[in-house]
């Protein structure tokens, strides 16, 4: 019988914080691609685009005027996916097929920068830190509103993941109930906190932190690594060394190590294809319901599609929508690739 060889042979690899599996396939990044390409923009954006629906001093779609920002600037999302009006609703219907209930929250969005054409890795650290700042305002305000129990912040990048403005920017969705994947990263991290006395996170960081197989970059106060369980080619996940349950937890020198980590991670990815890569990012942090939470740890995913090069991406389809999560490239692997991409950005050189 083989020796089983976690780098070479097909494995399945156990996700703790939402208790799911993936299975690993390194052999399968050996064979030829002649699936789909997508299609690279090369078109060279202008640092104020009149058309604009994001950019300062410009009409949005509702008739609204954008302040003339010069930092970040947040905003109401004019087509909310949620909304602030209570529905007076019946008992939650207990039919076992047919099950639903009103939600009620708020959504908004964030710009970035005043700048069209910068994307997050451009932007410096101090501009990066001005956007922390909005996020921990938001955080902070939308979370103190009785009825929400949840904010979620997160960043689409890219038009291969749906974004439809190029402009710098990300959303937050604020809301009544805990969306299922926090819910399921709740009930991973109480449990284990209640069964050991300790932070899952902080655990399983140290750990990582002593093997030093999956790091990509670290700094005093945050590491960025390729989970062992992660499922997308080059999915990272930033992680507070301090026990942090939430954005507004950082000091002012943790403040500045999050903005930096956050553009050597997002400039090696761009350095990686020499492209502006994709990928959808979102902050995990404690609920705002007004209770403890010491088993959570502020940490931050990242999910790029990109799988080859700039216009191979991985597709979950297959497989993957009917048996369970599957990736080719190891997390290894794609640890090592990720160190070694440069910290100054690919147009900068």
């Amino acid at each position: 019988m083989k020796k089983f060889d976690i780098y070479e042979d097909p494995h399945r690899r156990y996700n703790p914080l939402i208790k799911e599996w993936v299975l690993v396939s390194p052999h399968r990044s050996k064979r030829p691609w002649q699936g789909q390409n997508e299609v690279v923009a090369t078109n060279t954006l202008p640092a104020y685009d009149p058309e604009c629906y994001l950019c300062p001093g410009n009409v949005r779609a509702n008739g609204a005027v954008n302040e003339q920002y010069e930092n970040s600037f947040v905003f109401e999302n004019d087509f909310a996916a949620l909304k602030q009006e209570e529905i007076e609703q019946e008992a939650v219907d207990t039919n076992t097929f047919f099950r639903a209930k009103s939600e009620r929250g708020i959504s908004r969005v964030v710009c970035f920068s005043p700048n069209h054409n910068l994307t997050l890795p451009e932007l410096s650290v101090p501009e990066i830190e001005n956007v922390i700042s909005a996020w921990q305002r938001e955080y902070t305000d939308l979370g103190a509103i009785d009825y929400i129990n949840h904010v979620q912040i997160f960043e689409n990048k890219g038009s291969v993941m749906g974004c439809s403005n190029p402009h710098p920017h990300g959303q937050i969705w604020a809301q009544s109930s805990l969306p299922t994947q926090v819910e399921k990263t709740q009930n991973s991290l109480k449990e284990y906190f209640e069964k050991n006395n300790s932070n899952l996170l902080l655990d399983y960081l140290k750990e990582e932190l002593q093997l030093k197989e999956r790091i990509v970059i670290e700094n005093e106060h945050f590491v960025a690594l390729v989970p062992f369980w992660a499922i997308w080619p080059f999915e990272t996940m930033i992680v507070a060394k301090r026990h942090i349950t939430k954005i507004t937890d950082f000091d002012a020198i943790e403040k500045t190590a999050f903005a930096s980590i956050l553009k050597q991670l997002t400039t090696k990815y761009d350095n990686l294809f020499s492209t502006s890569f994709p990928y959808s990012s979102g902050i995990h942090q404690a609920p705002t319901d007004g209770e403890s939470h010491p088993e959570w740890q502020f940490h931050v995913h990242f999910y790029p599609p990109l799988l080859r090069s700039a216009t191979v991406k991985k597709f979950m389809v297959g497989y993957e929508m009917m048996g369970e999560s599957q990736r080719d490239i190891t997390p290894e692997k794609s640890a090592e690739t990720l160190r070694e991409c440069s910290d100054i950005h690919y147009k900068n050189r």
